[in-house]
């Protein structure tokens, strides 16, 4: 039963305004390339299908309902398609993917921004879901301490935790940027913190932080030597640039002058760079240690 006047039409578009979609995304020319073998896949040329796909995603808009995009792979749909042995060249088979992606892959929501701002925040969720995966998967995989029996992986999240606690203490007042990297098995891990310190306690948003900490964490379990550097931006004074080096177990302070030849060096070519103007390269500052932590006596 329904309301006097309302009609079938216009349920339908109130109900329209509550089902969620989901637009799955091949964000570039190399994974668009890799689709075109399908024959059901129709477009010819990555700019058209882009055009195509901003317009969609504008008419959904218009029609109400809460919209995600999820970025597409190639590789895992052919994956994806061997598992539940359904037809990889089936628009049905790619919907049934982007559906799984909704609930497992890297998305935003669709605002009404454009593309060309919506595409590079896609890319960067993705790397950051990737990058807490690999971090976290590290942690859960070290086991246990020989010496104390203590859990590795969840011991060193506690340590890392501490470190940026202290770090962050010790920072001060001011804006923070915060960037780690720690080498991998193939790659580089880097996380990123920006942290307003303009009011004492500092405010951290959780998640980031979490992500932030995984990875410093992942780089005390497996002993890898990489490294912290630190931007602190305050009113009418010039950025601060501090850096560490992250060596058994903890933040080991770089001098000036390793700070200063960490930022003015080209890291592919190894070319030297001009200093940023406005920006002042000072070494890292220690970190007091923990009473309470006994990393570097069991591990």
């Amino acid at each position: 039963m329904t309301r006097t006047g309302t009609t079938s039409a216009h349920l339908r578009r109130a109900l329209r305004r509550e089902v969620p979609s989901t637009v799955g995304l091949l964000a570039d020319e190399h994974d668009f390339s890799a689709m075109r073998r399908y024959r059901t896949f129709v477009f010819d040329d990555h700019t058209t299908y882009l055009r195509q796909v901003e317009a969609l995603l504008r008419t959904l808009a218009t029609q109400g309902g809460h919209t995600t995009v999820t970025l597409f792979d190639p590789e895992e749909f052919a994956a994806y398609c061997a598992e539940t042995a359904i037809d990889p060249d089936h628009p049905d088979s790619r919907s049934r993917f982007t559906a799984h992606l909704a609930t497992t892959g890297a998305r935003v929501t669709y605002t009404g921004q454009p593309l060309a701002t919506l595409l590079p925040e896609l890319v960067d969720t993705a790397v950051r879901q990737a990058t807490w995966e690999y971090a976290t998967t590290v942690l859960a995989t070290t086991g246990d301490c020989a010496t104390c029996g203590k859990d590795i992986g969840r011991a060193a999240f506690e340590r890392a935790a501490r470190l940026l606690a202290r770090l962050l203490d010790t920072a001060g007042p001011g804006t923070h940027h915060l960037v780690c990297s720690v080498p991998a098995a193939d790659d580089q891990l880097l996380a990123v913190l920006h942290v307003d310190g303009t009011a004492l306690p500092a405010v951290v948003a959780e998640e980031p932080a979490a992500e932030f900490t995984a990875v410093l964490a992942a780089g005390i379990a497996l002993g890898a030597p990489g490294g912290l550097v630190l931007r602190t931006t305050t009113p009418d004074a010039p950025d601060r640039l501090h850096g560490w080096r992250l060596t058994g177990g903890t933040l080991t302070p770089l001098t000036e002058a390793e700070v200063f030849s960490a930022y003015c060096t080209d890291a592919r070519t190894g070319e030297p760079l001009p200093p940023e103007p406005g920006v002042e390269h000072r070494a890292g500052f220690l970190l007091v240690p923990d009473p309470d932590d006994d990393w570097t006596t069991h591990h």
